[in-house]
């Protein structure tokens, strides 16, 4: 038990670990002993044969020697093309590719072994003449005479030479530093055996073990350590992921087994470690993890530690690994002390506490990657802070100075403890406003925002993690709004700019109106025209005509002008974000506690705020690509058992949770909400072979999140029964009945027991008041090896960071789908990078992949809204939408705002992304591989082309 040896092999999984032993590997002295055994069998074999038969058969009978040597000879080159094919993993690809590298394409090579060889054959036919005719005391001496005749033709032919071989002692640079410090001599076929012994499983056609051993020993240096071995093993592994996503499996492997060698194995003496850490600075104790989880740990440690599977740490994908090493797991001093399956598993007992059935549960779907919760809960879960929650959603306090820093001050505190923030900024009074305590004027938004810019700049989310991350909400009929909606612009004056902070607007339903009419709009000051914020829908618009109607208003402009301006704003700088007002309002189960006046940093939280409340999500996001079976159908009754187990762990976040802010307790507690999320619908759709778009990837889209929508409202009321319903729960739409397909409208499918569930609600309540929010799943989505959130792929070429540089990865369905066709090849890999991660214009392949690996920038945007309300009648928060238009205008941009909100959206918009005219070079190509009347074109478009770069995303909404 315990940390592993450190002269041990890659630490396999258990049913692949073999002993090493230092001289050489296990496989290297067994084949050496075969081949011993064997050529001692076969020339001891047939020379009594020979003597046997020719001694005691008729002389007219006999058989001339070189029958018997050709046979031979015969049988020794069989044993050699059967021991390649085997090296090659069974593969007739691989082994007719050895043999032409390494034989026949080097002819001259060949001929310096025949020679010696052929001389042998002919030494072997005078040998069995001499059988035949001399003296045994004479043919003893000249049957080894063919033994120096050979080492002659050797040395004259193949350049080997009679001295003894140095000993690698003499040699410092081949030996590699041990992770205790000590000095081991470097054996090249260890090796090369581990990363053999690595690759089980993998496809061999495409991976190469020992191209990737030889990488590794050229780029070794004199003195390299183990781990940085590890680590340069891995890396040229995941440099070759183009060639095959296998490779990023291995890389992983690698990895993986780098950690496990320097990490303790038991879960519980790992904690116990964290536990006990002594600050050595200090020498005072310094626990990680919380008395309570230490407890429970020691107390049920065998079940702990016997429920964790080891195993599963090697199937995470290089990339998500590195993702979870960089930032996840727990470090001592800078080292990484915890496994990822430790990470899990801590996560679960953080969450459950003595519930260990519970929490082994948890574990395990979470280990088999069903579902994950989000980034906070896998910081800080079972830590002595274990600050859970991703969003918080707050408003100014009030408008005056005490008010605007004590909103900061909420700010700061929060973004400390890792959240992501929205704050609403509707009721600080404009620029030249009086301030009646001074008589003074009001400088406006600008300034105060730009002390906010510099706070999330100072305050980051959760010690170096991240910088801290604020999103500002405003409404349009604001008077500073059109210097916010320039705050992000890349030009300008400095004072005037605020370019660390998130932009969003909170739009009611009159302002679309009146740009589509190409009326009049009023820009108000809130201390002049006040509870505007306060206020939606019909009352907002008789509130809103009747300041206009008494000219209150500081300015009026045409609604387009300042339409103009946004749009502008958005394709320059993707921002700000959309969401409608109303929707938000309309369609919130929320309502009966008053005006919802913002979303949070991502757009998918849509959560009622206070000067007394700060609002809190705490999310997860569920695999969707887990729940497609081998047969190409879609699991919902396992989609709906995992939706279940998920929220009651949400649930009981709210009650285990630390709290930055008492506002934010106050919030939670009163109204319960929760945010699941899901990663990997492109993947699902992929595997179920429909097309992003098309009407079965439409229908599958409807009847997940109906699926997901019903579980959770079952599990909720499951929750309420026993517990009680959400403190504010009475006058709530559920409370009346109306669930929210009932606020947009939409009749659901015969997937699931609506009417069953409505009865239960109806007699037991629901525990929390909100339950579904799509997120963006940007660092999430990255350990699982999926594709983001609701999100098609943006290309089918990307490249991954980490901290040794950026790696390439093909979309590995797309890789798979082209190795089974026989079209994957360098070539074929230089046409994607040249058609910018699209396969949309290479002849070669078939229709119907060209329709399912559309990217995203291939896909019509009003399909994506579409899809996006179809699903939104089952999400009772919001989604984080993300809108792909390469060449973006103002009348397209404006027409897809327009279809959104006439859609019902929320969430209109989350960010604009729009191709550069012209991209940087990222890959260069080999010209020589592609045909000549097509380099110039293929060249030109190379030099132009982008790879899809996976963007980090907000780290915190990543559920």
């Amino acid at each position: 038990m315990g940390k592993a040896k450190d002269d041990e092999d890659a630490l396999l999984p258990s049913h692949h670990r073999t002993p090493t032993i230092v001289q050489s590997t296990p496989g290297s002295i067994a084949f050496k002993c075969y081949v011993i055994a064997s050529m001692c069998f076969l020339w001891t074999g047939y020379t009594l044969a020979v003597r046997y038969t020719r001694s005691t058969t008729n002389p007219s009978e006999l058989y001339a020697s070189t029958t018997v040597v050709l046979s031979g000879e015969f049988i020794k080159l069989c044993i050699t093309l059967l021991m390649i094919f085997r090296e090659g993993g069974h593969s007739m690809s691989k082994f007719g590719t050895t043999l032409n590298k390494f034989y026949f394409g080097q002819p001259i090579e060949l001929a310096k072994m025949s020679v010696p060889s052929l001389v042998y054959a002919l030494q072997n036919n005078l040998d069995f003449v001499a059988l035949s005719n001399l003296d045994a005391g004479v043919y003893q001496v000249t049957t080894q005479l063919k033994v120096v005749t050979t080492a002659l033709f050797m040395m004259a032919f193949l350049g080997r030479k009679m001295t003894t071989p140095v000993k690698l002692e003499k040699h410092p640079s081949t030996f590699v530093l041990k992770r205790n410090g000590q000095a081991q001599a470097v054996h090249f076929d260890k090796i090369t055996s581990r990363i053999q012994k690595l690759s089980y499983g993998l496809n061999t056609d495409f991976v190469d073990p020992i191209l990737v051993a030889q990488k590794v020993i050229a780029g070794m240096y004199k003195g390299v350590s183990t781990v940085e071995l590890d680590n340069l093993a891995a890396e040229t592994a995941a440099s070759l992921t183009t060639e095959h996503p296998d490779y990023a499996i291995l890389a992983a492997r690698i990895a993986v087994s780098n950690l496990h060698k320097k990490t303790e194995k038991v879960f519980s003496e790992v904690m116990d470690k964290m536990f006990n850490y002594v600050n050595p600075k200090t020498g005072q104790k310094q626990p990680m993890i919380a008395d309570e989880t230490h407890d429970i740990v020691m107390k049920h440690a065998d079940r702990l530690n016997s429920a964790i599977v080891q195993d599963r740490d090697f199937s995470y994908t290089y990339f998500g690994f590195k993702t979870l090493e960089r930032s996840y797991l727990l470090k001592i001093g800078g080292e990484i002390v915890e496994r990822p399956q430790h990470m899990l598993m801590r996560v679960s007992v953080g969450i459950h506490g003595e519930n260990i059935d519970a929490a082994i549960e948890t574990y395990n779907l979470m280990s088999d990657r069903f579902f994950t919760h989000a980034t906070p809960t896998l910081f800080n879960s079972g830590t002595r802070k274990a600050q859970l929650s991703s969003c918080f959603l707050l408003m100014m306090q009030e408008d005056s100075i005490h008010g605007i820093y004590e909103t900061l001050k909420q700010c700061a505190l929060i973004s400390k403890s890792a959240g992501g923030i929205g704050v609403n900024v509707h009721n600080i009074r404009a620029n030249g406003s009086l301030i009646a305590g001074t008589n003074g004027q009001s400088n406006g938004l600008v300034p105060m925002l730009r002390v906010f810019n510099n706070t999330a700049r100072y305050v980051d989310q959760g010690g170096n993690k991240r910088p801290g991350a604020f999103a500002i909400y405003l409404e349009p009929w604001h008077a500073d709004i059109f210097e916010f909606v320039a705050l992000k612009k890349n030009t300008g004056p400095e004072e005037e700019r605020a370019r660390d902070l998130f932009y969003a607007l909170w739009v009611p339903d009159l302002f679309m109106s009146r740009v589509e009419k190409d009326q009049h709009w009023s820009l108000m000051c809130p201390s002049e025209c006040p509870g505007l914020a306060d206020c939606w829908g019909e009352e907002f618009e008789k509130l809103y005509i009747r300041y206009e109607t008494e000219a209150r208003f500081k300015k009026q402009v045409r609604a387009r002008k300042l339409w103009e301006a946004i749009v502008s704003s958005q394709i320059e700088t993707g921002t700000p974000y959309m969401l409608y007002k109303d929707a938000c309002n309309r369609k919130s189960n929320q309502q009966n506690l008053g005006t919802i006046k913002c979303s949070n940093l991502c757009t998918e939280i849509v959560e009622y705020t206070s000067k007394d409340e700060v609002a809190v999500c705490n999310l997860a996001s569920i695999a969707l690509n887990r729940y497609v079976t081998a047969e190409q159908t879609f699991d919902f009754a396992l989609l709906h058992s995992v939706t279940k187990v998920i929220t009651k762990n949400l649930n009981r976040i709210i009650d285990i949770n630390y709290y930055p802010v008492p506002e934010a307790e106050r919030s939670n507690m009163r109204h319960r909400p929760i945010g699941i999320g899901v990663q990997g619908l492109a993947d699902a759709f992929m595997l179920m072979r429909y097309p992003f778009t098309s009407e079965k990837a439409r229908d599958l889209n409807k009847r997940i999140f109906e699926t997901i929508y019903h579980a959770a409202l079952e599990a909720s009321c499951e929750l309420a029964e026993t517990l009680g319903p959400y403190e504010t729960y009475a006058g709530s739409p559920m409370s009346k009945g109306e669930l929210q397909f009932d606020l947009w409208n939409v009749i659901p499918t015969d997937q699931c027991d609506w009417k069953t569930l409505r009865d239960k609600i109806q007699k037991h309540g629901v525990r929390n008041s909100l339950l579904l929010a799509p997120m963006p799943t940007a660092s999430t989505a990255q350990i699982l090896g999926n594709n983001e959130s609701i999100e098609p792929y943006t290309s089918n070429i990307y490249s991954r960071r980490v901290l040794s540089g950026d790696f390439q990865i093909v979309n590995p369905h797309l890789l798979k789908d082209l190795v089974e066709l026989g079209l994957w090849s360098a070539d074929m890999k230089m046409r994607l990078i040249a058609s910018h991660g699209s396969i949309q214009n290479i002849p070669d392949i078939p229709a119907e992949i060209k329709e399912l690996y559309k990217t995203v920038w291939e896909i019509k945007q009003k399909d994506i809204i579409e899809m996006a309300a179809d699903r939104g009648a089952y999400i009772d928060q919001s989604q984080s939408l993300n809108i792909h238009i390469a060449q973006p205008s103002m009348a397209n941009i404006t027409s897809m705002h327009f279809f959104g909100w006439k859609k019902g959206l929320k969430t209109g918009m989350y960010y604009l992304r729009t191709k550069p005219a012209v991209n940087p070079v990222q890959f260069t190509v080999d010209k020589t591989a592609i045909k000549k009347q097509e380099q110039d074109e293929l060249t030109r478009k190379v030099a132009e082309a982008k790879i899809g770069d996976a963007e980090e995303g907000c780290l915190m909404c990543s559920g």
